[in-house]
């Protein structure tokens, strides 16, 4: 299924998976994006100090569990707290998830992501059938080589919810909850998160690899979103929770007539403060919830769960336990009809591309290295000169640098898509999220314009591109 910027659907299925992608773009496009480390046998200690996150900048608290010798955690810029090597390397797992034609991924206790060299489809995402040659398939690496099995060494000893499973070539491998654990071969510093993520995903989207990391530390009232824009707090039923500019316990602003629109997040009997979250009598005998030192309240009138509208109301923010980095300068933030987007220098709305192959091992292909025939295919037709018309990257300008690592620069052969050689002259200097760089789309003519979103396979969530989602008050693009 591939849908172009304006909107319209087609379905095909030819013999060759490239061929048919390419296609179909060309019958419908004519074109001019505080580590803690753990000892053996113990549990870690609540992560609250800042680091490379900014300093300063509050971070998320995680719940002491048992790990293993050897593990840590490493709270990120973007993921939050989550575990890691060593080395750092962050783990992640490989849940079982179910796509069209079949489930993808992994069953606990059965670790299947080896040294099988896959070049073909396996068919579970229509309309293409199984047995379509590959992409670059003599290139192709194995799933083993992308993601790293975590091994356990001799002598070994399971705790908590960490255990041991048996890999098909006879190694031990470590599990979480029963899930296998693997690092990335994308992540390169402790800390990175590119290999995966935890925030939901679309039901076309690949089955994708999460990392893996401890219980957030909250009481039993609250629940964390994954939103672009943080860790969001939320209540168990998914309420948005909000605090009121300058109210603290025993200076309150909100009074009778304000509870009429903001309900209070009262605080059971026997609860007692957890980490950041403390208890303060509101009135005799009624406990409200704060955190950070700020009263939490639920807003009435909403019924979507997840909302930023409340932050519509002056003075009312949303809570986050933790908020994603800021992007570089040469970004902006534009209003579009259904919400908030992150957009270029000149206001124009910021792609992500996504892409995901249908081998069996479901290799993401939507960073630098992987084979760009994917891309060229739905945004030019498989003309890499095309693409760059239609969906141009986003140029970084000379000197201005990322606070963070989850954007950076990258150096890009216009020719290929791939990464620049070191020195290579016409090298294109791009913004990268997370490893993966950015675009915007020569359809859009004016700030807010999303002609491109969902524009590719599936909506753009298998293989084509999505807005860059900063708020969505309508559908779940922003989480």
């Amino acid at each position: 299924m591939l849908r172009r910027c304006s909107g319209s659907v087609l379905l095909t299925t030819v013999p060759a998976l490239v061929a048919a992608i390419a296609a179909v773009t060309l019958s419908v496009v004519n074109v001019a994006a505080v580590t803690v480390a753990a000892t053996a046998a113990t549990a870690a200690t609540p992560a609250t100090a800042a680091t490379e996150l900014g300093a300063g900048a509050p971070q998320e608290e995680y719940e002491p569990v048992p790990m293993p010798p050897g593990f840590k955690v490493v709270v990120s810029e973007f993921e939050g707290p989550v575990f890691a090597d060593e080395h750092g390397h962050t783990l992640y797992d490989w849940p079982t998830h179910q796509l069209r034609n079949g489930p993808a991924g992994e069953l606990k206790g059965k670790p299947n992501c080896d040294d099988t060299h896959y070049t073909k489809t396996a068919g579970l995402m229509s309309p293409y059938p199984p047995g379509l040659l590959l992409p670059e398939p003599e290139k192709r690496p194995t799933c083993a080589e992308l993601w790293p099995p975590v091994l356990a060494p001799d002598g070994a000893k399971e705790i908590g919810a960490w255990s041991i499973v048996q890999r098909k070539d006879g190694r031990s491998q470590w599990a979480y909850e029963g899930f296998a654990l693997y690092t990335s071969a994308l992540d390169t510093q402790e800390g990175d998160v590119n290999g995966g993520t935890k925030r939901k995903t679309h039901g076309d989207s690949p089955a994708d690899r999460e990392p893996v990391a401890p219980p957030p530390l909250l009481p039993p009232q609250f629940a964390i979103a994954e939103q672009t824009t943080g860790r969001l707090l939320v209540t168990r039923q998914g309420a948005s929770v909000y605090a009121l500019a300058d109210e603290r316990p025993g200076k309150l602003v909100c009074d009778a007539n304000c509870t009429r629109d903001w309900s209070p997040v009262l605080a059971p009997a026997l609860s007692r403060p957890q980490g950041a979250f403390t208890v303060f009598e509101r009135l005799p005998g009624i406990r409200q919830w704060a955190f950070r030192g700020e009263p939490l309240y639920t807003r009435i009138s909403e019924e979507r769960t997840h909302s930023l509208e409340g932050s519509d109301v002056p003075g009312w923010h949303n809570v986050y336990t933790q908020k994603a980095p800021p992007p570089p300068a040469d970004f902006t933030v534009q209003d579009s009809p259904g919400g908030l987007v992150l957009a270029d220098s000149r206001g124009r709305t910021v792609y992500i591309y996504h892409c995901g192959d249908d081998a069996l091992d479901q290799l993401a292909c939507d960073y630098p290295d992987a084979p760009q025939a994917y891309r060229f295919a739905v945004c030019g037709g498989g003309d890499p000169a095309r693409c760059l018309k239609t969906f141009p990257y986003v140029l970084a300008t000379p000197g201005v640098k990322s606070t963070s690592r989850v954007w950076s620069v990258l150096a890009i052969d216009p020719r290929t898509g791939h990464l620049a050689v070191p020195g290579q002259a016409d090298a294109l200097h791009v913004w990268a999220f997370r490893r993966r760089p950015v675009f915007t789309c020569s359809f859009d003519q004016k700030p807010g314009d999303l002609r491109a979103d969902g524009w590719g396979e599936f909506n753009g969530y298998r293989n084509g591109f999505k807005a860059f989602w900063l708020r969505d008050d309508f559908t779940d693009n922003a989480g």
